[in-house]
């Protein structure tokens, strides 16, 4: 499959200069940066971050001061420059700019380096939790689509392979610039489509032995991406709502064979699952035959509830684990941020979920934040937070699927849920237990899987459903109350009987309103994305959600850039971390180095807590 590039710069010269501007590069105060060379005429080359709507001027700052842009990086609107050491202060001073950065070289420390060592490896949790057992037996999710709303998905190798990633309709705010369409400038969806279906291009076939390549839990499955959130992570419950009655009315079109749906976020909603809206929508994916698979939220064991959707109890709500340094499960405990459960909905099961290795985004926001302590080599993050966990046990599913493909939802939670590992702490925190996929090989469906909770309405309030998370247009406005992004009222009881009935989308229209092509392009589906990615009208609609423009993420010109946030704060996860030593991958194979540092960790973001 042919996937666009989210990014305008068209050669390998400037991939590297994103690389390196992401990955490679030193932060420097400019006082620091002048103090380090030895003559004030000499250039140096930097990276040059503008304030918003200022690229422009701040070239022309470059000029003044005797320097020369070299090249843009659309992705963070800034350039690459040579610029005289001395200017580098006055530089910095400038209003027209945000932040200079140095290229810095970074050598990384030889040493010998063991996947196995490193608890936070894919390898290492796919040995621990037995999805190694399901390879060697010939079993790897193939004929198996999983679908992922999140961020996207950018094709960065392991999922860049021809059909590995299928796109769905794009539902974010950046779906009106063309060259963002499907991508991820957030960085967590392609997080997430990496530990789940993963695989190097390199890779022929899939062993259990391989220590070279990048393997997810499930490496031939695919991924259906449908991009809900921009590149500050921004979504609305109504755009959710949007993804998962896309992902149910169109399981199996064209080939399509979803049976597994990842969702990896989650809100702080107090409103019972049987009337939210968005627990009734998980629900109705289940009763539709696909497995649902939500993280139990990152709120640590002071709350009392899951997040929502995980508040349905159909769905498997997942923990995660902390490994504690070691492959011994019964030692692994509850991860600090992982929400705990109440005596009525607990979640239903553990996975690891720190520090886990997948791929990465050059230049996503999450990369831009924390690369400097996060990132593994050039091509791996770190990352902590329940929303890993799910993804684990998504792909877990996928196998489970690929070895028996008639087994129902209902029968997948019950052989997962029932067939774990002990670990430390309460099932308020872990569950039933830690995921063991080598128990659940050999085991056969309960005969008495068949789950009978009280059936959800979806007839709440989409507000409350929204809990305290909302996203906010560039006049400051929040969307609230019973309407969608585009302010078309939301009627949830009429909206809940198309939901049962699979009707919710009418060709490229949802709730009255096109959010996208109303037909597949080509006769068949092919890889390619849904066409069409117009919306009606040129601006928000409603009296009190409106403007042409949209304030998270820059829709002026083809990149985001936005130095502030208005769609509430980054808060919530710890990015310290404890030291990690052992090393990067680089390239096709593991790379001897150390690494230390900490990684991203789930973290409430504007409009939807990703977990």
């Amino acid at each position: 499959m042919k996937i666009v590039q989210s990014i305008s710069w068209d050669d390998r010269k400037r991939r590297a200069a994103v690389a390196m501007a992401g990955a490679m590069c030193a932060t420097l105060s400019a006082g620091a940066v002048a103090s380090t060379l030895s003559a004030k005429s000499q250039l140096v080359s930097v990276v040059l971050r503008a304030e918003p709507g200022q690229l422009q001027a701040a070239d022309a700052t470059v000029a003044s001061f005797g320097g020369r842009v070299e090249r843009d990086i659309a992705l963070i609107n800034g350039v690459v420059a040579e610029v005289p050491a001395g200017s580098m202060a006055s530089l910095a001073a400038s209003p027209a700019v945000a932040e200079v950065t140095a290229d810095a070289s970074v050598h990384l420390l030889s040493s010998t380096y063991d996947p196995t060592t490193d608890l936070g490896s894919l390898y290492s949790v796919e040995t621990m939790d037995g999805a190694h057992a399901f390879w060697n037996a010939g079993y790897t999710g193939q004929g198996v689509d999983v679908a992922l709303i999140d961020s996207g998905v950018t094709p960065v190798n392991g999922l860049s392979a021809p059909g590995k990633v299928l796109n769905g309709p794009d539902l974010s705010f950046e779906s009106q610039i063309p060259a963002l369409q499907h991508l991820d400038t957030f960085g967590h969806g392609t997080h997430m489509a990496g530990i789940i279906a993963g695989r190097d291009d390199a890779v022929t076939s899939v062993s259990s032995t391989d220590t070279t390549h990048f393997l997810g839990v499930a490496p031939n499955a695919r991924i259906v991406s449908l991009k809900v959130a921009d590149a500050r992570g921004q979504t609305d419950v109504s755009q959710m709502l949007a993804a998962i009655d896309w992902v149910v009315q169109h399981r199996t079109d064209n080939g399509m064979n979803i049976r597994v749906l990842n969702l990896s976020f989650g809100t702080d909603s107090t409103q019972s699952y049987q009337l939210d809206p968005l627990a009734y929508a998980a629900e109705q994916a289940w009763k539709h035959g696909i497995v649902v698979v939500v993280s139990d939220g990152n709120n640590g064991s002071s709350t009392s509830s899951l997040e929502d959707p995980a508040i349905d109890p159909y769905v498997i709500a997942v923990a995660a684990a902390d490994t504690q340094g070691t492959t011994d499960v019964s030692k692994h405990v509850p991860a600090s941020f992982t929400n705990r459960g109440s005596d009525q909905r607990k979640p239903d099961i553990s996975a690891p979920g720190v520090h886990i290795a997948s791929l990465r985004v050059p230049g996503s926001y999450i990369d831009q934040q924390f690369g400097s302590t996060a990132t593994v080599g050039t091509r791996f993050f770190r990352g902590s937070g329940t929303s890993q966990a799910a993804a684990v046990v998504s792909g877990a599913a996928a196998l489970l699927l690929s070895q028996r493909p008639s087994l129902t939802p209902d029968q997948v939670k019950a052989l997962i849920d029932s067939r774990t590992a002990g670990i430390q702490g309460d099932d308020h925190l872990r569950g039933n237990g830690e995921l063991n996929l080598a128990t659940v090989f050999k085991s056969a469906a309960p005969s008495n899987s068949t789950q009978t909770w009280a059936a959800a309405s979806g007839t709440g309030s989409l507000e409350a459903s929204r809990g305290s998370h909302h996203v906010f247009g560039v006049n400051g406005v929040a969307l609230t109350g019973e309407k969608d992004i585009f302010g078309n009222a939301v009627k949830t009881t009429t909206l809940a009987t198309a939901e049962q009935n699979a009707t919710a989308w009418s060709g490229g229209t949802f709730n009255g309103a096109s959010w996208s092509g109303s037909s597949w392009s080509g006769s068949s589906w092919s890889g390619a994305s849904w066409s069409g990615a117009s919306w009606s009208g040129a601006s928000w609609s409603g009296a009190s959600w409106s403007g042409a423009s949209w304030s998270g993420a820059s829709w002026s010109g083809a990149s985001w850039s936005g130095a502030s946030w208005s769609g509430g704060s980054w808060s919530g996860g710890s990015w310290s971390g404890a030291s990690w030593s052992g090393a990067s991958w680089s390239g096709a194979s593991w790379s001897g180095s150390s690494w230390s540092g900490g990684s991203w960790s789930g973290s409430s973001w504007s409009a939807m807590a990703w977990a």
